[in-house]
This record gives structure tokens, sequence and C-alpha cells, in this order.
């Protein structure tokens, strides 16, 4: 099976890195010195900086966190806040210690698991990541992005069983919600089975405003599985749309070759030898479309003949190492 390309819906969509508490202070090294409330006028300043994190003003949002916490080391909303603008930059090290010390604080703290979770899980310590992530489900059983992101970290651990249960109950919960679809997609091809993963791959491109060409080949891929070709014309044409490259008009051709329509087939990997004229595939391609026009035609069609002998020709002069193509040469005389 091809590799499949498994799209994490870990809520990392955030940036710029952290800072410590004060000039001289480490997050992890604040120790709660009592159970404190929050102040209003802390409060006021935690939302403050929400919203201009959730602006991307990630450097003025970190100097209000920090400032509560100075203020009130035991201020979980403001640690979590410096979580998340950790993920932001991906800097996932930094992350999982402030999330660590946010669960210490407040174990039932949904936004504190989740963000320790996906540290975790970013940092490839899967295990700890699918605990961080069941203790997130505990305080909300029914938040799509939890389910989603323990799914994807058992795939990544090799288990699509275990997956399965959390996948499917992300769908269950919201099933517009794009990356849901698409990890219980990748968790049935990973359970051998082909049409409820294409279902679901197709109603993710469905939800999704713009779907990415892996999503629009993982379609392909299956639908080609299934012989459904004129699907897969289909999809490819909209493949070439979102990134028209040797590679996708090299696909375009095989998809009309299959089909039937041997002259679109040609015109596309003439196409993708436009892109890149070192494509030896597509000169193969060219090369089988012609040959098979020449045997059609009783062999008294001596331009498909001689296009084909060059297009193989070229093809192994790129590529020597042609065994398959060095029999058509030989056995038909090109």
């Amino acid at each position: 099976m091809k590799s499949i390309h498994l799209i994490l819906y870990a809520s990392i969509l955030f940036g710029v890195g952290c800072h410590a508490i004060s000039p001289t202070t480490e997050v992890d090294d604040v120790a709660p010195i009592a159970t404190e409330v929050v102040t209003d006028m802390q409060q006021v300043t935690i939302h403050a900086a929400e919203i201009a994190k959730n602006h991307g003003d990630y450097d003025e949002a970190l100097k209000m966190f920090k400032e509560v916490l100075w203020q009130n080391p035991v201020a979980t909303d403001a640690l979590v806040g410096i979580g998340d603008i950790c993920l932001i930059k991906k800097e996932w090290e930094r992350a999982e210690p402030v999330f660590a010390r946010a669960i210490k604080l407040e174990p039932r703290n949904f936004d504190a698991q989740f963000g320790y979770g996906v540290s975790l899980q970013m940092l490839k310590k899967y295990i700890d990541a699918v605990r961080a992530y069941h203790r997130a489900l505990t305080i909300h059983p029914e938040n799509v992005g939890a389910n989603t992101n323990i799914a994807t970290t058992y795939l990544q651990m090799g288990r699509p069983q275990s997956a399965l249960v959390f996948a499917e109950r992300a769908v269950e919960i919201d099933g517009g919600v794009a990356q849901a679809q698409v990890t219980l997609a990748a968790t049935y091809q990973l359970l051998q089975r082909p049409q409820d993963a294409l279902n679901s791959y197709i109603a993710a491109s469905e939800v999704m405003e713009n779907p990415s060409p892996q999503l629009m080949r993982n379609i392909i891929y299956l639908l080609t599985q299934e012989k459904r070709y004129q699907e897969v014309v289909n999809t490819t044409e909209q493949l070439v749309q979102l990134e028209p490259t040797t590679d996708t008009f090299e696909q375009l051709g095989w998809a009309e070759f299959r089909l039937g329509d041997y002259q679109a087939s040609v015109n596309a990997y003439k196409v993708a030898i436009e892109y890149d004229e070192q494509n030896w595939r597509a000169l193969n391609g060219i090369g089988v479309n012609r040959l098979n026009t020449w045997l059609l035609g009783e062999k008294t069609d001596i331009d498909a003949f001689q296009e084909a002998r060059l297009s193989f020709r070229h093809s192994l002069v790129i590529n020597p190492d042609q065994p398959q193509v060095i029999t058509l040469v030989l056995r038909y005389g090109l």
C-alpha cells in the first residue's frame, strides 16, 4: 500500500517562542505558594492577552500572560496561554513543561490536558500523549479535536484498530470537520477497508474549501483500486487545476489511458513533458499510446510507429534501466 499522509488535527496553529515569566524566572521554576484566586484585574489582563494572541500579537500576549504569572504564579489560564504560544512557534520542548505545570495546578483543565497531549505527540512521546488525551476526554468526551488527536496518535504508533473507535467518534460528533474525516479515512485504509476510506476522503473533500493535492491523490489511489476510471479522470482533472506539474499531468495521462481515451492520454503526457523534458515515465506513456494506435490500425500508421519509437528511445536515454521498455522495443522493432 502506498504511504498514507495523515493530517493531524492537533491544535498547533499557534506561533512565537516562549519566554521567562520575568527576566530571571522560568515558568517551570515558579512554585505555587498557595491556591490563589485570580483577581478581577488579572482576569481582565488574561482576557486581553487572549485577544492579542488570537490576533497574532504574540509578544504583547506573552508580556501580559507573564505579568499575571508574576503576580499570581498559580494562574492556570496564563500558563495555558503561554503554552499555546509555544505551540504556535512549534517549540514543542518548551510547551511540554508549561502545560505539565498547568495540569499539576488544575488537573481538570481541558485546555491544559489537550495542549499537553499536543506537545507530547509532536515530541513523539506517543504513550504519554495518549494518556493526556484520555484525561482530556474524561473532561470533555464530546470534543472533536481530542478524539481526532488520540486517533492520529494511535495511527502514529501503528495501532489503527485502537484508533478506530476515536476516529469514528470524532466524525459522529461532527462530520463537518475535514480533519476528522481524513483521520477516519486513513484509519480505514490501514485496516484494509478501501470503500469506507474512500467515502471518508470524499466527505473530507466536500467540506474543505480547497482540498489538498495529497487528499486528491488519496482519493485517486482508492478510486483506481476500485477501477472507477471515469471518476479517476474527473478527480485527476481537478488535481491538475490545484497542482499543474509534470507529475499530475502524467497521472492524468495514465487515467485517460485506463479510460480508453488515448488521444486525451497523449495530450496529457505531452503537457507533462512540457513541464519536465526528463520525465521518462511520460515519454513511456506517449510511446505506449502511439504503439497502441499503430497496432489497432493494423500497423499501417507509420507516424504513430515513429512517434512510439522516438518516445521509447528518448526515455531509455534518460533512464536505461527499464527492462520492460527494452522488451517492447525489441519485440516490435522500435
